[in-house]
């Protein structure tokens, strides 16, 4: 894997095998950018620069980026040979033209965002003055604390680039070049690189969101529920169910489903939902559509034959709450 990057720190700027030191600059210094601003500041690279606006960022900075200056977003830009945009989706279009109104980017920066549902379309403006755009998500949940340092270099992340094909890695073009930079840099963060196309992003983006994000609401609910019930510590009860219960869907698949839905267990269902009903209203729908979908995936798995299947969506679908 080999790479030159004009414009780059060093005279060799080299992205083949460890990258060429590069003056980095984060936009902006939150939960992700400042994490990613200070694993590439491990990596060897020189962060000079920094946006942050609210209260949080800065502390968030100052814990992890300490003596690295804070600017506004164009003069970080300006000082960076790569430039990191760490910002909302939304806030994304509007910050590249920004930058690039500014003539706050130069041929061969390297620009890469972090959105994960965006590809490098959204820096096809940087594009056009020259700059090598790159599309990089860390597929992790971010505290902004030290410890994500570690977790980023156990995750993968999406490496997204212009023109090219993902799956040509000997291509010359300049979106060659992008695929061969994003990995380089990620290599270099301890993580692993995985291709993701530009069309697949959004579909790989929503996957991300489903999992995690909504398992946070669901764990938050269950722990709720235990709460509510009486059961005290519920965090030390269900971390082994919920970490053995990971652990085998990621190993095995829907053949490690368990529970009354996959049994066929009909009569504890219509309990649960008589329970939630009463007791957790706002939980009840979830309930429901969560069990009528884990019967579809155990009756496709064969663990379910299909009239057992059917009676279980037949109590869910009753409406005597």
């Amino acid at each position: 894997m080999s790479a030159v990057v004009p414009g780059a720190a060093g005279e060799d700027a080299s992205l083949g095998g460890r990258p060429a030191r590069l003056a980095t600059g984060v936009i902006s210094a939150g939960r992700v950018g400042a994490v990613l601003g200070a694993a590439l500041a491990k990596a060897g690279h020189v962060v000079v620069g920094a946006s942050a606006v609210s209260s949080a960022s800065r502390r968030r900075a100052e814990e992890l980026l300490p003596d690295v200056p804070l600017l506004p977003p164009d003069q970080v830009a300006r000082r960076s040979d790569l430039v990191v945009l760490a910002v909302p989706d939304d806030v994304l279009p509007g910050l590249v033209r920004g930058l690039v109104a500014t003539g706050s980017l130069r041929p061969g920066q390297i620009v890469a965002h972090t959105s994960g549902a965006l590809g490098v379309s959204v820096l096809r403006p940087a594009a056009e003055v020259g700059v090598l755009p790159v599309a990089l998500h860390p597929a992790m949940t971010f505290t902004g604390r030290p410890e994500d340092l570690q977790r980023l270099a156990t995750c993968s992340v999406a490496v997204t680039a212009a023109a090219g094909e993902p799956d040509e890695p000997s291509t010359s073009t300049a979106g060659g070049m992008g695929w061969h930079v994003g990995e380089a840099l990620v290599v270099e963060l301890g993580a692993e690189p995985v291709r993701v196309p530009e069309e697949a992003r959004p579909l790989y983006h929503a996957a991300l969101t489903h999992g995690a994000n909504h398992l946070m609401t669901l764990v938050g609910d269950c722990l709720e529920l235990l709460e509510s019930s009486g059961v005290r510590e519920s965090g030390r009860l269900l971390g082994p169910l919920l970490g053995a219960a990971l652990d085998n869907a990621l190993r095995h698949g829907d053949r490690a489903l368990t529970g009354p839905v996959s049994r066929g267990d009909v009569g504890t269902v219509r309990r649960h939902l008589e329970v939630l009903s009463e007791a957790a209203p706002q939980v009840e729908p979830a309930y429901r559509l969560l069990a009528a979908r884990t019967a579809d995936r155990a009756e496709r798995a064969g663990l379910l034959p299909p009239h057992v299947a059917d009676d279980v969506r037949t109590s869910l679908d009753e409406e005597d709450r």
